[in-house]
C-alpha cells in the first residue's frame, strides 16, 4: 500500500481503535506486581501508543502531503529515472515520447483536491500531474500543472501563454498548493471573472532532493536545485507546452520557503523569472537541520551564502531589472522588519511593491487571503499573448 494511500489510513486506524481495545481489556490481567504483570503494562502502553501516533502521523501526511511515497520518507528519492540518460542535445519530446522531460504521472494526492476544473477543458480549463526532468540537476520533480480554458480554445491555438511557477514550503508540494493555497481554483475564479489573464500555472515543491531541504541552491558536491528551477524547469516546459520563451513572459510565486526561492530565482536570474511574489518569505539563505551545508566551507563557502542573502545582493551589486512583490503582517509575522529593510533597499531598475496585513500568521489562511493580490499583480507584470507558435 502506499504511503498516501486512503488503505493504509483506515487500516492503521483500525489497528489504533483495535489496540486500545485490547489493551483495555486485557488491563485486568496485568494488575499484580510482579515482573511479568510490569512488563505486561509498558509493552501494552508502548504498542498502544505507537500505533495511535502512526496512524495519526499517515493521517497529517495523507492531509498535507508532506510526503508522496515511502521513498521520499526513507530518502531514497534522489536519483533521476534512468530514462533520462538518452535525452540528448537538449531535445525534449511531448510526453510519452522517449526523451521527453515533461512526463504524465500518478495523481500524486490530485484526485482528492477539492474545487478542481471538471468537464471539458475548453470550458473549463485543466489541471495535470507530471513529472519534469532535468537534464543538467539529474532529477524528477513531480508536478501540477494547471492550464487555463483558453489554452484548448481554438481562438488561441498559435498564442503562448504566460507561465507562473508555484513553488510550496517545505516540507510539502504540489498538493498543498492545489488543496490549501487553493492556486488552481482561485487563478481559475480570477480568469473567469477577467481580473487574470490565462496563465499557465506549474506547481512544484522547492526541494529536489527530499527529505533534505535544498532551498533552491546548488549544493556543492551535492544536488544541484538553481540549476533545476533557473535551466531544467524552464526548458523543460517550453519544450513541452504552449509558454512564452522571453523572461517577459515567466513569473515566481511562492511561500515561506517557496517565496524565498522566488525572490533568490528572480534576482539572480532575472533573464529568466522578470516577477517574483513572495508570500512570507525569508530574506537569506542559511543552514540548519533540515538542509545541511548548503554552501560548503571556505572563502567560496562564504561568498556563495553571502550572495544568498537578499539584503546583501540590494546593497552591493547591480539591481536587476525585475518587479517583485513582498508579503508580511505587523503583527504575527517575524519577517516584518526584513521585509521593511528590503522595500527600503529597492532601487531602479528594479521595482517593489507590497501586501502588509495588520495581523496575520505564517499559514494558509493568511497565504489564502494574500493570494488573488499577489495574482492580480502579477497578471500586471507578466506579457499576453507573448508570441505566436510559428507554423513550420
Amino acid at each position: 500500500m502506499g504511503l498516501t494511500s486512503r488503505s493504509l489510513e483506515y487500516v492503521m486506524i483500525a489497528l489504533a481503535v483495535a489496540c486500545a481495545g485490547l489493551t483495555l481489556w486485557q488491563w485486568p490481567r496485568f494488575a499484580g506486581r510482579g515482573v511479568r504483570a510490569w512488563a505486561g503494562r509498558l509493552a501494552a502502553l508502548a504498542v498502544t501508543q505507537c500505533v495511535i501516533v502512526a496512524a495519526l502521523a499517515l493521517a497529517v501526511n495523507s492531509a498535507f502531503q508532506f510526503y508522496g511515497s515511502w521513498a521520499e520518507l526513507l530518502g531514497e528519492d534522489d536519483a533521476a529515472p534512468a530514462a533520462l540518460s538518452h535525452v540528448q542535445g537538449g531535445a525534449a519530446g511531448p510526453v510519452g515520447e522517449a526523451g521527453g522531460l515533461v512526463r504524465p504521472a500518478p495523481p500524486q494526492g490530485l484526485n482528492t483536491v477539492h474545487g478542481l476544473p471538471s468537464g471539458p477543458p475548453a470550458e473549463a480549463g485543466k489541471v495535470e500531474s507530471v513529472r519534469i526532468l532535468g537534464r543538467r540537476s539529474q532529477v524528477a520533480n513531480p508536478a501540477y500543472v494547471y492550464l487555463p480554458p483558453q489554452y484548448f480554445q481554438r481562438q488561441y491555438a498559435r498564442q503562448r501563454f504566460p507561465v507562473i511557477v508555484a513553488i510550496s514550503g517545505y516540507p510539502g508540494g504540489s498538493f498543498l498548493l492545489a488543496q490549501h493555497l487553493r492556486l488552481p481554483q482561485t487563478a481559475g475564479g480570477l480568469i473567469r471573472g477577467g481580473a487574470l489573464q490565462p496563465a499557465v500555472i506549474v506547481m512544484v515543491r522547492p526541494t529536489i532532493a527530499p527529505p533534505r531541504d535544498t532551498e533552491c541552491v546548488d549544493v556543492p558536491g551535492g544536488p544541484q536545485a538553481e540549476t533545476y528551477f533557473a535551466r531544467d524547469l524552464p526548458e523543460a516546459l517550453r519544450a513541452h507546452y504552449r509558454i512564452g520563451h522571453d523572461p517577459s513572459a515567466w513569473g515566481v510565486l511562492g511561500y515561506s520557503s517557496g517565496g524565498t526561492c522566488a525572490l533568490q530565482l528572480t534576482l539572480r536570474h532575472p533573464r529568466v523569472y522578470s516577477a517574483a511574489a513572495a508570500l512570507s518569505p525569508d530574506y537569506r539563505v542559511v543552514n540548519d537541520p533540515t538542509t545541511g551545508d548548503l554552501f560548503g566551507r571556505g572563502p567560496a563557502g562564504e561568498r556563495r551564502k553571502r550572495e544568498h542573502d537578499v539584503l546583501w545582493r540590494l546593497r552591493h551589486l547591480p539591481q536587476p531589472q525585475v518587479s517583485v512583490l513582498v508579503a508580511s503582517s505587523r503583527r504575527g509575522e517575524p519577517d516584518y522588519g526584513a521585509t521593511r529593510d528590503f522595500l527600503a533597499a529597492v532601487r531602479p531598475p528594479m521595482s517593489a511593491q507590497s501586501i502588509i496585513l495588520d495581523r496575520g500568521s505564517h499559514n494558509f489562511r493568511t497565504w489564502r487571503r494574500e493570494l488573488p493580490t499577489a495574482l492580480r499583480w502579477m497578471n500586471g507584470q507578466l506579457t499576453f499573448p507573448q508570441d505566436v507558435v510559428h507554423s513550420r
